[in-house]
Parts: C-alpha cells; structure tokens; sequence
C-alpha cells in the first residue's frame, strides 16, 4: 500500500478561511484545472506522517512551511489505491515564491526523450468552496474537515 502525507495550511483574511493548494506539474495536468489540484504532499515510508508531511512540504514549495500548532485531519484513501494522511497549520505563505523539485519522465510517451518537470508548477490560495472545486475529488473531504475544526460548537 503507498502512502503519502500532506500538510494543508490555512488563513484567515476577512470572514472566511482560504487554503494554500498545489497544481500538479508535468504535462498530464498542465491543461487542466478542475480537480488537479492537491494538498502539498508525497509518498514516506519509514517516517512519521507529518515528518513526511513537513519535508514534502519544503520540497514541492521549495521551503518550509511557518511553525505552529497542527491539526491532524486524518486519513483518506485516493482512487488510485494511495492512502493520504494530511494535517492542518495555520499561518502564511507567498504562493508566487515556490520552487518545487523536480521529476523526469519520457514525453512524449514511447519518444525515448527524457524530460525534467516541476512536481508543482504553481501554488495559491483559496477559499474552501473554490478549492473543492479543484483538489483531487478524494481530498476535498479534507475542507470538510477542516472546516469542522474552525467552527466553534
């Protein structure tokens, strides 16, 4: 079974909470938007999920993530059979900043080129509603969650 871990931060600017979310890089998803979107988050094995979710962060945004409290949402798992475990932290990131590692792969498919692509071409920010709209379909359940945890009982 893969697992990976994810660390979703969060922010308050006026009354609603927006989130910091990745698009996906390489040529499969530079066309697409609508759920092609995910929580900063890679594959770990013998780490803690949120060691693995601290240093995924820093290598797919090109540096850490601000310090503080962390709020585990859990644990969902993907239609690809991945099972992804993300937490929660509040503070502040410059979107525009990132610089995310890289992979390579053979493109066009069957062409024997190898070519490098960024893991994340670009990161922003948004509210609960619009980021649903464009995360993974598994990890929208994670806004839900998160959602739950900033509404007082």
């Amino acid at each position: 079974m893969t697992t990976s871990a994810g660390l979703l931060l969060y922010r308050t600017t006026g009354a609603a909470p927006e989130v910091l979310i990745a698009h996906m890089g390489g040529p499969f998803w530079a066309r697409k938007d609508a759920h092609a979107w995910s929580v900063p988050k890679g594959i770990y094995t013998d780490e803690e999920p949120l060691a693995a979710a601290e240093r995924e962060f820093h290598e797919e945004m090109g540096s850490a993530a601000p310090g503080g409290p962390t709020v585990p949402l859990g644990s969902v798992r993907q239609s690809g059979g991945k099972t992804v475990t993300v937490f929660a932290r509040e503070g502040d990131f410059d979107a525009e900043s990132i610089r995310s590692n890289e992979f390579e792969l053979e493109w066009p498919r069957g062409s024997g080129r190898v070519q490098s692509f960024p893991e994340v071409d670009r990161a922003a920010w948004f509210g609960l509603d619009e980021a649903a709209e464009k995360l993974v379909k598994a990890q929208a359940v994670f806004l839900d969650r998160l959602r739950a945890h900033l509404t007082p009982p």
